[in-house]
């Protein structure tokens, strides 16, 4: 099979063999092992392609004095996979970084780059882009892909929304200006949230520009460009360009800094949808950290039309779960914590005879008890009111209150009524929210 640098690709045939053998965690394992003593593409190709059907969000190589592990992110968790000899290590390093186009010859400092991993299928092959970051630590250099799958694209009732926070974004993302900020930690979901957005609100009537650090999903009819810091194209200067070409909606990828914060602001505030991300680990602390990077309230309330926050927490793995009735511990957790939801928002009954999910643990989860992800949210409207109250600087607690009082329902009390839905357990939203 013909190889060129920056992309793989696997034979339907040998694909098809390579899924049959991998259910899990443990066929995976055994697959490996029989592809170690093969060469080092096809080493490549059963890792590649087991991550994939195992839907893992990272592959992680780890350098050891004699040896390596390697590692999957699997619904957000590491799971430890194999441990493969030095030299095997040294070979897989030097093929993946000549994949991805990086220098072979440098190990004392981080680099980055990418390939495309064809995916075959019946009907055609399926380019998966896989990001490439290597890191020198203490025993040679780590390795972490980013697998950027396509299929994670997914429609806006997906990604986990309540009804009433659902209706009142698309209802927002149809507004011809204003801005929208999604907000979480790295790995939170924002980027799969706001191309949900971007698909919804996609027609030939509006014309559509990303810029992004880098472009994680290739979507057909936008126009997409990525920043190149390096040759001075950054999110600043690449959004005065793109304010140039008469968009009508912008996705910003991250706002970074004052410049960028200010041109998506005014951005925002001469007739363009402005689609954007932003690292804060709640909602109401997004005003605090445009304020920090240098923006003027008068220009944050009258721009912005709604922040959200999010995270993304396991769902309980539907063939192994059972419903429990629930504990005197649990029950009064919950009633403390949905106690004064706005009326918005449809609460199941909660009493003793209650019953939720509680995880087992089968081969078909890994053992885990969990499989795949969903969001859980939390928003509020920049209206007049929020507009006035913005204007008095306030700490970022009192803006919480105020955002709660006015029927905010926080990402603890989403996951706990997405608890009552029978979709996840109390353990895994309090690992993620905090208890």
């Amino acid at each position: 099979m013909e190889q060129i640098t920056g992309e793989i690709a696997i034979p339907l045939s040998q694909f098809s063999e390579i899924k049959k053998e991998i259910k899990n965690i443990a066929g995976f394992k055994e697959e490996l092992e029989r592809s170690l003593v093969k060469k080092m593409t096809e080493v490549l190709e059963v890792l590649l392609g087991g991550a994939l059907i195992l839907e893992a969000s990272d592959i992680h190589i780890e350098p050891q004095e004699e040896e390596a592990k390697i590692r999957l992110r699997i619904d957000g968790i590491l799971q430890d996979i194999i441990t493969i000899e030095r030299k095997i290590y040294e070979a897989l390093l030097s093929r993946i970084k000549l994949l991805s186009g990086i220098k072979l010859n440098i190990a004392n400092r981080p680099q980055d780059g990418r390939f495309s991993f064809l995916l075959p299928s019946q009907e055609d092959n399926l380019a998966i882009e896989i990001r490439t970051s290597t890191l020198p630590a203490e025993e040679g250099e780590a390795v972490v892909l980013r697998i950027l799958n396509p299929k994670s694209l997914i429609a806006m009732e997906k990604l986990g929304l309540r009804k009433d926070l659902l209706e009142l974004l698309k209802k927002e993302i149809k507004k011809p200006n204003g801005m929208i900020i999604v907000t979480g930690p790295t790995g939170s979901g924002k980027t799969t949230t706001l191309y949900a957005f971007l698909k919804e609100i996609q027609k030939p009537e509006i014309k559509i520009i990303t810029i992004e650090d880098p472009i994680e999903y290739h979507l057909a009819g936008i126009s997409q460009t990525q920043t190149t810091p390096e040759k001075g194209y950054d999110f600043a200067s690449g959004l005065k360009s793109i304010m140039r070409q008469d968009p009508d909606a912008i996705l910003v990828g991250e706002v970074r800094d004052l410049e960028t914060v200010e041109i998506a602001l005014q951005a925002a505030l001469t007739g363009h949808l402005v689609l954007t991300t932003l690292h804060t680990n709640d909602a109401a602390g997004t005003i605090a950290r445009l304020i920090n990077l240098g923006a003027k309230t008068a220009n944050i309330g009258p721009a912005i039309n709604l922040i959200i926050a999010q995270r993304l927490i396991r769902k309980i793995c539907p063939k192994c779960h059972r419903l429990e009735k629930i504990s005197a511990q649990d029950l009064n957790k919950l009633e403390k914590e949905l106690r004064g939801l706005s009326q918005s928002v449809k609460v199941p009954k909660i009493s003793q005879e209650l019953k939720i999910p509680q995880i087992k643990g089968c081969e078909a989860c890994n053992l885990t008890g969990y499989r795949g992800r969903i969001g859980i949210f939390e928003g509020f409207l920049l209206d007049d009111e929020m507009e006035k109250f913005i204007l008095t600087n306030p700490p970022t607690a009192a803006l919480r209150e105020k955002a709660m009082k006015n029927g905010m329902v926080s990402m603890k009390q989403d996951g706990f009524l997405k608890v009552l839905q029978g979709e996840t357990t109390i353990e895994e939203v309090e690992r993620t929210t905090g208890e």
